[in-house]
C-alpha cells in the first residue's frame, strides 16, 4: 500500500497527540463485575479443548480464570487467573508490536501486510489470493514473517530478542513450556510449509525453518490470565507496562498493533467480535484471550474449550459481559442531553 498517508513523523505524533481516552470505575465495582461475570459463565459448557497440538489436549475443561488491569496499575482477578498455559496466538500482537518498534510502522505493513483475510488462522488460500503475497500479523503465515523480521543474526539471537520482549510486556520473566514446544515441533508441518510458501514469494526475512522454529517457542511461552492482562494494559497505556512503570514501546506503536488486531485479532469472526465487544482482541488455542480497552486497561481470560473458530467461549462471553458493564466499548456513547 502507498505511504500517502505516512506525512507525519512518528516521534512528533507521540509528542502532539490528542487522544480519546477514559478511566476504569472505582476498584470495587472492577472486582465485583468481574466476579459477577465469572460465576454467571463459569458452568457454560460448550465448546471443545484444542487437540491438534498433542500437550494441549490433557487441558482441564474446568479451568477458568480472568483478570483485569487498569492503566493506573490495579489488578483484579478471579478464578484461575493465575494458572499458567502456553500463550500460542496471543503472542502474535506483541511480537509484532516489538518488529514495529524496530522497523517502523510503515516498513512493518510494506513486509507483513495489514488487512484482514476473512479466512481461517492457518490458510494457505490467503496467500495465494492477495497480490503481493502479505497477510497480516495475526495469522500464521504473516506471525511467522513477523517472527523472521525480528532482530538478530542467529535464530537464538531472535529467540532470546522474543522472549525479553514479552516479559518486558508481561512484567516479569516468562519461561518456555517444554513439553508444548516439542509436541508443537512434531506435529508443525503446516506451518512449515507456510514459511516456504512465503519464502517463494520473497515474504520471508530469515531461513524459514528457523524462523518457524522461533515462532513455535514464541507460542510456547507460559503466561496467565494475570499476564495477559498486564501485557495488554501496556497496549493500553501507550507501552508503558503500567505495573512496573517500564516503557516497553512506544505510543505510535501501540495504537498500528491495536489497529490490526480490530480487524483480524479473531480471524474470520473479528467482525463479530468487533460488533459485540467492541473492542481489539486476540485469542489463542489454549483458551486464552486478551483484550484491550485504549486508555484504561485490559482484560485476559483462560478457559480451554473453543468454538469453531479457535476461541474461547467462556472467554468471549465473559469478555462481552465485562465490555458491555465497565463501559469499554470503543464505539458506545451517550448523547449530550442525557449526561449528568
Amino acid at each position: 500500500m502507498p505511504d500517502r498517508w505516512s506525512d507525519v513523523d512518528e516521534g512528533e505524533l507521540d509528542a502532539h497527540m490528542l487522544v480519546s481516552t477514559g478511566h476504569l470505575p472505582a476498584d470495587t465495582d472492577v472486582q465485583a463485575l468481574l466476579e459477577e461475570g465469572h460465576a454467571r459463565y463459569r458452568s457454560l459448557g460448550d465448546g471443545v479443548v484444542a487437540d491438534y497440538i498433542p500437550a494441549l489436549a490433557c487441558a482441564s475443561p474446568e479451568w477458568f480464570g480472568a483478570a483485569i488491569v487498569g492503566t493506573r496499575g490495579g489488578v483484579f482477578q478471579v478464578g484461575d487467573a493465575r494458572h499458567e498455559f502456553s500463550i500460542q496466538s496471543v503472542s502474535k500482537p506483541f511480537v509484532f508490536a516489538l518488529v514495529v518498534d524496530s522497523l517502523g510502522a510503515d516498513e512493518a505493513r510494506r513486509r507483513l501486510g495489514v488487512n484482514s483475510t476473512g479466512l481461517p488462522f492457518n490458510s494457505v488460500m490467503a496467500i495465494e489470493l492477495g497480490d503481493d503475497r502479505t497477510i497480516n500479523p495475526m495469522v500464521n503465515a504473516g506471525a511467522i514473517a513477523t517472527t523472521s523480521l525480528v532482530p538478530g543474526d542467529t535464530a537464538d539471537d531472535k529467540w532470546r530478542f522474543v522472549l525479553r520482549g514479552l516479559s518486558r510486556f508481561a512484567g516479569r520473566a516468562l519461561a518456555i513450556d517444554d513439553e508444548v514446544y516439542a509436541s508443537e515441533m512434531s506435529s508443525n508441518r503446516r506451518n512449515q510449509g507456510i514459511a516456504h510458501l512465503l519464502d517463494s514469494y520473497d515474504r520471508m526475512y530469515f531461513d524459514p525453518d528457523a524462523a518457524t522454529d522461533v515462532y513455535t517457542r514464541q507460542c510456547s511461552v507460559r503466561v496467565s490470565a494475570t499476564d495477559l492482562a498486564v501485557m495488554g494494559a501496556t497496549l493500553a497505556d501507550g507501552g508503558v507496562n503500567p505495573v512496573t512503570g517500564e516503557r516497553v514501546v512506544a505510543a505510535s506503536t501501540c495504537r498500528r498493533v491495536l489497529a490490526v488486531l480490530a480487524t483480524a485479532g479473531l480471524y474470520e469472526h473479528s467482525g463479530d467480535w468487533l460488533y459485540d465487544v467492541g473492542l481489539p482482541g486476540k485469542s489463542g488455542v489454549s483458551g486464552g484471550i486478551v483484550t484491550i480497552a485504549p486508555g484504561k486497561g485490559a482484560v485476559g481470560t483462560f478457559s480451554p474449550p473453543l468454538d469453531v473458530a479457535g476461541n474461547s467461549v467462556r472467554g468471549q462471553r465473559l469478555t462481552r459481559f465485562l465490555s458491555d458493564r465497565l463501559g469499554l466499548n470503543l464505539f458506545a456513547s451517550q448523547p449530550e442531553h442525557e449526561r449528568g
